[in-house]
């Protein structure tokens, strides 16, 4: 995970990065602050754990909620649109999923991600199912983001 890179990248395109954590408690949010200087590109991150803060704070609606579920894409994207609202920056990271061990449906079991970032108007939602333990699951959706990010970053040189 090279989470230097990703912020020299933020650097140099004078972006900043915002994050709605759900599924990843905050740890997307520690990854990038271990690095010094990431306060240059860092606006904040908010874990939004229940449905009433994914609502309040970040403007997911009800509907999408009652519709898809908390663990859905459409709610990640608009924890993403809502996290770079907040903060008012350029780019923003949101995680919804089952870290485990307990939680999951037939349709997103254990282990289901969604990651999505939103990127000067658009946002791309990646959908995986991880495995492992807890832990595991949330780190490798904090280095699937990054390497992501890097990804989208690279392409709209």
């Amino acid at each position: 995970m090279d989470v230097k890179y990703l912020i020299g990248l933020l650097k140099e395109k004078n972006l900043h990065i915002s994050a709605a954590e759900s599924l990843t408690g905050g740890l997307f949010t520690k990854t990038i602050t271990d690095i010094p200087g990431s306060s240059a590109v860092l606006s904040g991150g908010i874990v939004s754990y229940t449905n009433e803060v994914k609502m309040n704070v970040l403007g997911v609606t009800e509907e999408v909620i009652e519709k898809y579920t908390e663990v859905s894409a459409e709610c990640a994207e608009e924890m993403a649109r809502g996290a770079a609202k907040l903060f008012g920056s350029e780019i923003a990271v949101s995680f919804t999923g089952y870290a485990g061990p307990t939680g999951g449906t037939e349709k997103d079991p254990v282990g289901s991600a969604y990651i999505c970032i939103f990127y000067e108007g658009k946002t791309k939602v990646f959908a995986n199912i991880y495995s492992g333990d807890r832990n595991s699951v949330r780190m490798q959706c904090v280095e699937k983001a990054v390497e992501e990010i890097i990804n989208i970053l690279k392409q709209n040189s």
